[in-house]
């Protein structure tokens, strides 16, 4: 598929871009919208009386193959990222916050955000299949393949506008004790997936090509929807339609919990959240969603190169329903389908050490299935934030651990209301498999 998706990935990774978002900063004690998004019980807890965000930007990618020594390195991409027997997995993800607005009356906090979401997912993908569709590293010989779980290419680009409210439940001289909900009404804009699922078969290489057969029918699903119907190889294939028309909801609830100190800081204040429960329908004119059975006989192998400069899934479907070929049967095709927004539970708990000097303990867990054709995917990720907060200005270090890249340490900075950081950038120096940057204004006053 055109010099593979997998290379358009990793090449906008790691030119400026993990899936903690505004990694430190959104736990900091300086209460905003940032930690609202996190959790909307922070709404409560605002720093000032009023908050507007101008912007706020996050760039990340996390994958198991490609570190920062290999991008200098020279080498093909490709025949790293394909190299051994390891499945690939990499997760790619923009955000961007809009014009936002957050209030606090009396033990009341509201709020009204925007933001763009931009995902493009690889999950459990063979590199067997991706060397041999890209014609790198044949080994001419036969790989055998067998694998239960559902290799995913997905890329979906989503808009948001949140409405938050929180309240103060108990609030006396010790404690304070906090609930807060967003409810986000959402705009989808395109969607993409490939989804191989259940594949069992060989792939036989020879000086000719690598050719594939199945040992027995295997499932799969081809989605497509909005600008990323037309094609899907390309850099600004997502993001030319993020914002689409109103048609999904989701849902974020927290709640929060303050151990008060006599300055009318704190010693402890902890917090929970479980975000993104909803979806979306993508209902576009030229969508389209549709489940087959694969299946390819020995007497009649599918060469893996003629996906090579495909642009489009259409034309993947094409090549496979190809008279000659007719690999596929065909289950109803759905014009109107509905996709699954990552939910996520968030546990985090802050500790003053000592006045102006604090430690974060952040936990965040995916509640839903990589591998479901119609969910957008999350990342499992621990960390322990280190922070200085002098009052205009405050510096943290993120150290954090997800399932995708392993362990990274971070630098993050804030000057008044502007802030700049990234969850990646020390172990960057030693060759992570992560690279992230944000930065940010906001106004808060009163």
């Amino acid at each position: 598929m055109r010099t593979t998706i997998i290379t358009l990935g990793l090449l906008l990774g790691f030119s400026a871009f993990s899936q903690d978002h505004f990694a430190g900063i959104s736990t900091s004690d300086r209460v905003g919208i940032l930690n609202g998004d996190l959790n909307p019980a922070e709404f409560s807890n605002l720093s000032k009386k009023f908050e507007v965000n101008i912007y706020g930007m996050s760039f990340n990618v996390a994958n198991n193959k490609i570190g920062f020594n290999d991008i200098t390195s020279g080498k093909n991409l490709e025949d790293l990222v394909f190299a051994g027997n390891e499945s690939v997995n990499m997760r790619l993800d923009t955000r961007v916050i809009g014009p936002s607005f957050a209030l606090k009356i009396g033990k009341w906090g509201f709020g009204i955000t925007t933001k763009a979401n931009i995902k493009f997912d690889i999950v459990n993908v063979d590199p067997t299949i991706g060397n041999a569709i890209s014609n790198n590293n044949l080994t001419l010989a036969t790989t055998i393949l067998n694998t239960n779980s559902n290799q995913r290419f997905s890329g979906t680009s989503w808009g948001e506008v949140g409405l938050s409210a929180a309240k103060k439940i108990i609030d006396n001289d010790k404690h304070t004790f906090s609930a807060g909900i967003t409810v986000k009404l959402l705009f989808p804009g395109s969607y993409t997936n490939v989804g191989l699922n259940n594949l069992s078969g060989q792939i036989t290489e020879d000086s000719t090509g690598a050719f594939l057969t199945t040992n027995g029918p295997a499932n799969l699903n081809i989605a497509y929807s909005g600008n990323l119907a037309e094609r899907f190889s390309q850099a600004d294939d997502y993001t030319k339609s993020v914002f689409g028309g109103l048609n999904g909801m989701a849902t974020d609830i927290g709640f929060n919990y303050i151990w008060k100190d006599e300055k009318s800081k704190y010693k402890i204040k902890g917090g929970m959240s479980i975000r993104n429960i909803g979806s979306m329908t993508f209902n576009n004119s030229n969508n389209s969603s549709t489940n087959y059975t694969l299946n390819i006989p020995a007497s009649n192998p599918l060469n893996l190169s003629d996906f090579e400069n495909a642009n489009n899934l259409s034309e993947v479907e094409n090549i496979l329903l190809a008279p000659e070929n007719n690999y596929l049967s065909q289950t109803p095709n759905k014009s109107a389908f509905k996709v699954n927004l990552p939910t996520l539970f968030t546990l985090y708990s802050d500790f003053k050490i000592v006045p102006k000097i604090y430690i974060t303990g952040f936990m965040q867990q995916k509640m839903k299935n990589d591998e479901d054709n119609a969910q957008i995917t999350g990342l499992n990720i621990y960390s322990v934030t280190p922070r200085v907060n002098l009052g205009f200005f405050e510096a943290y270090v993120p150290i954090s651990n997800n399932d995708i890249s392993g362990t990274n340490v971070g630098l993050g900075f804030r000057l008044g209301g502007f802030y700049i950081g990234s969850g990646s950038i020390i172990t960057a120096l030693s060759d992570s498999k992560q690279a992230d940057l944000y930065t940010g204004f906001r106004w808060a006053f009163l």
